[in-house]
This record gives structure tokens, sequence and C-alpha cells, in this order.
């Protein structure tokens, strides 16, 4: 494909993402295409989505070079502008990003000559019952001592509002949409309402919306389910409940959740892929639902999430299943499927290929 500018997210405390940097600057400069540093989390004030893709010439493809974080403040602009986002690997944990550092080059070549696929991620966005902002005399309580906080989102003029629809805002969603606590004293009294209808009000430290993407992130940590990024539907998962039911819930992509703050709970905070973007008083809500948009990651080749759980995740095979045996095969299929089976998503093992360079 024709790489006409490309947006570069770059975190800035590492030096290997700064070196990684200077690489596509190179390749940038070398293949006439325009090249723009754009949202790199330096101090100062803080800009949306639309006014950073702006100022960066609005980039067809943005290229993340870090962790998990990173690339979600890059896929924030990329699903803004409909670009294409390519996330370098410098993470610790991640299931993210997709090249190591030193093949930089070799991707963005890659993606040049369109020896790539497009994945397709489920985003979120949302209405809620009022505007979301952070009041001015609490943005030190819950920006948590990290950078400038983001602007407030916009209302998406294009949309109806009003009545029992709210307003809808200009957000999109990665991993998830959270309602928390703000004090540790006391938890946030919420009901749930899936497809319209209450599920249960739950009093709990937090409350979350995840994608298939994000199920790996926070609603994992919250005992959530595993879930492909290839699957659709919204994980509902709740923080810390106190009542019996703490079971996460899988609605289908086209049943919303929405999350009302009741009447004797305290305040609430609004975070979008880990950013506090506003603040609840009891009576308002949050309806999250799936966007009409989809992110468009890069891949060079079939991701293999499983692979990558079992070894981001450290999973060990338990000792009594090895006990008698010989371990499980790590492939056990060498072959082509059958005919009936041709339409599984189920790869042979793969061949040692070379590596990008």
């Amino acid at each position: 494909m024709t790489v006409n500018r490309v947006g570069l997210v770059v975190h800035g405390g590492r030096a290997e993402a700064v070196a990684a940097a200077s690489a596509v600057r190179e390749w940038c400069a070398e293949h006439a295409v325009a090249c723009a540093d754009i949202d790199v989390w330096r101090e100062g004030e803080r800009h949306s989505a639309r006014e950073e893709v702006d100022a960066a010439g609005d980039p067809d493809l943005i290229v993340t070079l870090g962790g998990d974080g990173t690339f979600l403040r890059g896929a924030r602009l990329a699903a803004e502008n409909d670009a294409l986002v390519l996330g370098v690997d410098l993470g610790r944990v991640g299931f993210l990003t997709e090249v190591p550092a030193p093949a930089v080059r070799a991707a963005l070549e890659a993606v040049r000559e369109e020896r790539i696929t497009v994945e397709n991620r489920m985003l979120l966005t949302m209405r809620a019952s009022c505007r979301l902002e952070v009041p001015a005399h609490m943005e030190a309580l819950v920006r948590y001592g990290r950078g400038p906080m983001l602007p407030p989102p916009r209302v998406r003029s294009e949309c109806e509002t009003g009545d029992d629809w709210g307003i809808a805002l200009n957000v999109m969603a990665l991993n998830d949409v959270v309602l928390e606590k703000l004090t540790r004293d006391r938890q946030v009294s919420v009901g749930v309402y899936l497809a319209g209808r209450l599920l249960a009000a739950y009093s709990a430290d937090a409350l979350l919306v995840a994608t298939p993407t994000g199920s790996t992130a926070y609603s994992f940590a919250a005992g959530g389910p595993v879930v492909s990024p290839r699957a659709e539907g919204l994980i509902f998962t709740p923080v810390a409940p106190h009542m019996t039911f703490n079971r996460s819930v899988v609605a289908a992509p086209d049943e919303p959740i929405a999350l009302r703050v009741l009447e004797r709970s305290g305040q609430a905070a609004v975070s979008i892929d880990g950013q506090v973007r506003g603040v609840l008083d009891p009576g308002d809500w949050i309806g999250v639902y799936a966007a009409p948009r989809r992110l468009k990651a890069v891949r060079l080749g079939p991701m293999d999430f499983y692979g990558r759980l079992r070894e981001r995740m450290r999973l060990t095979d338990a000792p009594a299943a090895l006990a008698d045996g010989d371990a499980a095969p790590l492939w056990p299929v060498r072959t082509p499927p059958p005919g009936d089976l041709a339409h599984l998503a189920m790869p042979t093992a793969p061949h040692r290929a070379p590596p990008l360079t």
C-alpha cells in the first residue's frame, strides 16, 4: 500500500524506543514519506485525538514504539483517523504489539509492499447522561500522579441526543471502559443494565466493560475470562463486589451495557483505556456499546494468540498431568486439515521462518 505519512507514538522514557524511532525516521526520509511525532506524553497540555492527528497531517499509518500502554495511545489516534496502526514491541507483558524493535525497518517495507494482513479489532464507544469532565478541584486526585489529563470527550454532533438516550460521546476504547470508586473507604453503588434490562445493583470497587482485546488487561486481573481477540462481544466484570454473584457476563456485540450510579452512592470516575475522562454523580449513567468502526491493526503473519497467552502469562503444566507420561506436544497438528475442517482456524505447526531483518 502507499504510505504517505507516518505518525510516531514513542515511549520517550525508554532508550530503545528512542533508537527505534530514529530508524523509522530514517526509513521515512529514504522513501520520501512524511513523518511526525504525536502524543509523546511530554509535560504540558494534552489534546484530543482529532487535534493530534490534524497537527500531524492526517497520518495513514501510526507506528507505536513501547509497550501496550503506548499502543493504546496510538490506537486512540488511529481509530480517530481510520488509519493503520503498527505496534513495535518494547514492553514487558504485551498482547497488542507485533514487531520486535530490530525489525522495524523490515516491517515498514512489508507494509509498503503489501505483505501484511489487517486485523480488525472491536472498539467500544459510549453515550452518557451528561458530558464527561473532571472538576478542576479533583484533577490531582484522579490522575494518579501521571502526566497531563486528556481533555473531556467531545459530543458527537451528528448523533441524535436527548430523552432516555443521553448524548453520544466521541470515545473509542480498545481495551475497556471502567466505572470506579473515588475514595478508598467507600464503594460505588451501580445499577447494571444489559440490553436495556436490569441485571443487578452492585456495590463494588469498580465495574468494567471490556472488549475481547481487553480481556487480558484489567478484566483478567479482576477475574474475568480470557477471550480470543477474534471474537465479538462485550465482557462485563465487577471488581471486588459485595455480593454473592461475582461472575463476569459476556454479552453479544449488539447488546449494550449501561451503568447507572445509584442515589446513595459516592461519586465515580470513568476511565477509558486507563485514562480518567470524567466524574459521575449519583443519578448519572453511561451506556457502553460496540462502535461501528474497527481498529485496523497491522499483522505480518498469523497471530498466535494462545501461544502468546502461554508465554506472557508464564503458564506451566500441572505436575500431576505430567507425572505418568510425556508432556503434551506444543503443536499436535502437523498436516493440513481434511476438507470438513478446512473452514476452522487450525494452523499446522509453523516452519522455522527466517527472522525479519
